[in-house]
């Protein structure tokens, strides 16, 4: 499984049940990334990526469970935790600013793991977002 997150500054997820913040800039760098492959997603990021005309995602209820390898799932307010062993590619994209938060990432799991990308970008509501990529 390839897991792409969105983190704050403080590796914050997200806030009360919704995300910290958009960006359709950062979207479009997914929907690019991803080369015209499924995303798969619950139904709360699904409403996200339809208001900016992305069409390659896959809504499941239990999309984490059912992902195999080279799957790419866009993670938004599921524990990845209990499936962390399936993920052999992890795409991080850094807000690079502090919101509130309730839910984190913990960034210890990827101890031994390589950061073999990093890349900064402008984003529609963000001076700066940072697309890091690691493999294990």
């Amino acid at each position: 499984m390839i897991a792409i997150l969105c983190l704050d500054s403080r590796n914050g997820l997200m806030f009360g049940g919704r995300r910290q913040s958009r960006d359709r800039l950062l979207l479009e760098d997914i929907e690019d990334f991803c080369e015209g492959k499924t995303v798969l997603m619950n139904e709360y990021s699904n409403r996200l990526f339809l208001q900016y005309n992305f069409s390659n995602q896959t809504v499941l209820p239990d999309f984490l469970a059912q992902a195999g390898p080279g799957d790419i799932c866009f993670i938004e307010g599921n524990d990845v935790l209990p499936f962390w062993e399936k993920v052999e590619k992890l795409i991080l994209y850094c807000w690079n600013r502090v919101y509130p938060a309730d839910l984190y990432f913990d960034l210890a799991v990827l101890e031994g793991w390589r950061l073999t990308e990093k890349k900064d970008f402008p984003g529609s509501s963000h001076e700066i977002l940072t697309r890091k990529v690691y493999e294990r």
